[in-house]
């Protein structure tokens, strides 16, 4: 189960001082204490979380992730959002990697963010495209998404991983991992084009026969057992689709078909033993 946590406070440092503790970069800047008022909600789990809060002030806030992926959304009237490629569109979402991101607004602003391990996600965007060399750097992804649809669904997306994780419950710890997964899927559909191209490409180059192999040695190992495309895809370390990709590209079929020819390479013995009986 993540690690919830709430908290309403009036003093400027438990903002700072809570966001640190999953964005270590945070700083508050020209705060204006007179109006403050500082309403925080989290949830934790390994190598992700997710950050709600309401923050009463007129403020400028700045972070400069290196080891994380983050992505935000200040929803607030007259909010700017900038970085040294230039300013972003504060009406929408933005994705944190490299480099300084600031924010400012005044009076009052509802802030949401995804906060993924760079590391950790980069892995989960590999086994997701089938691609071992797919990496997280400026090159592969945005600091905006390219139209409004994509921002919506990300909206979207948080609410849902929101409304789940911040409601205790027996349900949100079985599907946290589901949702984990869906949340940097979304993340990266909406704010890397290279990501969705990588999903998309029917041709696995390198990486196909690695992982192929991975599969097949899994496969010939387990045809005597009850195994699905799920199984062999997380023996694999790919995606389901990834590996259907990858078979296609290296063997001209799908990893069903293989399937089904162990399983009935393992039968033809049992059958012969079963005839001379």
């Amino acid at each position: 189960m993540g690690e919830l946590l709430t908290l309403a406070s009036r003093d400027v440092s438990d903002v700072e001082e809570t966001w640190r503790q999953f964005v270590p970069s945070a700083a508050l800047q020209k705060v204006d204490p007179r109006t403050f008022a500082f309403d925080w909600t989290s949830a934790a789990l390994p190598g992700f979380s997710v950050v709600k809060y309401r923050l009463a002030a007129s403020v400028q806030s700045a972070i400069e992730p290196e080891d994380q992926l983050m992505a935000c959304r200040v929803a607030s009237r007259g909010a700017w959002v900038g970085t040294p490629g230039g300013d972003l569109n504060a009406g929408l979402p933005w994705l944190a990697l490299d480099g300084p991101t600031t924010a400012r607004w005044q009076r009052q602003a509802d802030v949401r963010a995804f906060v993924f391990d760079r590391a950790d996600a980069q892995e989960q965007a590999r086994c997701m495209t089938g691609d071992d060399r797919f990496s997280l750097r400026s090159t592969t992804v945005a600091a905006s998404p390219e139209n409004r649809d994509l921002a919506a669904h990300w909206e979207r997306v948080f609410q849902h991983a929101a409304g789940t994780l911040f409601t205790p419950g027996p349900s949100a710890a079985i599907i946290e991992a589901d949702l984990q997964r869906h949340a940097l899927h979304t993340t990266l559909a909406v704010f890397s084009p290279a990501f969705v191209e990588a999903l998309q490409r029917s041709a696995q180059r390198t990486a196909a026969p690695r992982t192929v192999r991975r599969a097949i040695a899994y496969m010939e190992q387990h045809a005597h057992e009850a195994i699905t495309i799920d199984d062999v895809a997380l023996a694999a370390d790919i995606s389901p689709r990834g590996l259907q990709y990858a078979f296609r590209r290296a063997l001209d079929q799908t990893p069903m078909e293989y399937l089904r020819r162990q399983w009935l390479a393992g039968a033809h013995p049992r059958l012969h033993v079963a005839w001379v009986v």
